[in-house]
């Protein structure tokens, strides 16, 4: 039985994040979203608001579990017993990052393998961290977040003032 984690804070969950999740749950038996638990991060949303929205948003997806963790990432693996890392990437700066943590890993436990997926050319832009600065000021990211994360983000910041319909159009806004 392959079995793979996708690790990350998912501080809000992403299209781009929802896209890794699916193609990669194609890939192995079973796949493990892991929610970081970082304390020395202010997270805007509560370790059980994510966890929660992650399994609504994957609730098709029969072969996904949400886990957290704290502390070393393969200290977690090793404690249930998978080798595989999952890991988006969106851009060459991801690749770099990313490519340390795996090489660091690797290092830590000669037993873990990392794969990167890229991410849908659509979503290559998107990052939790910018979805939440456009959602505190008030901008529409019903294009970026699935249902239920735009409505958490209404509920904490408000309505959008900028109509995403508008945003589509040849020109943008006018």
């Amino acid at each position: 039985m392959k079995r793979a984690v996708y690790p990350g804070s998912f501080d809000p969950i992403t299209n781009g994040h929802v896209d890794i999740i699916t193609r990669a749950s194609r890939l192995v038996d079973e796949l493990v979203v892991a929610v970081m638990v970082n304390p020395a991060k202010n997270h805007l949303f509560s370790l059980d608001e994510r966890q929660e929205m992650i399994r609504e948003v994957c609730g098709g997806l029969s072969n996904v579990t949400v886990s957290t963790f704290t502390g070393l990432l393969v200290h977690y693996l090793d404690e249930v017993d998978i080798p595989i890392i999952i890991k988006g990437l969106r851009a060459i700066s991801d690749f770099e990052s990313e490519f340390q943590m795996a090489a660091l890993n690797t290092t830590l436990d000669r037993r873990v393998e990392t794969l990167f997926m890229m991410t849908a050319v659509e979503n290559a832009f998107l990052s939790s961290s910018m979805v939440r600065q456009i959602a505190k000021l008030q901008g529409p990211v019903t294009d970026m977040v699935p249902k239920v994360v735009n409505e958490r983000l209404v509920e904490k910041f408000g309505a959008p003032k900028i109509n995403s319909s508008k945003m589509n159009q040849p020109g943008g806004l006018k």
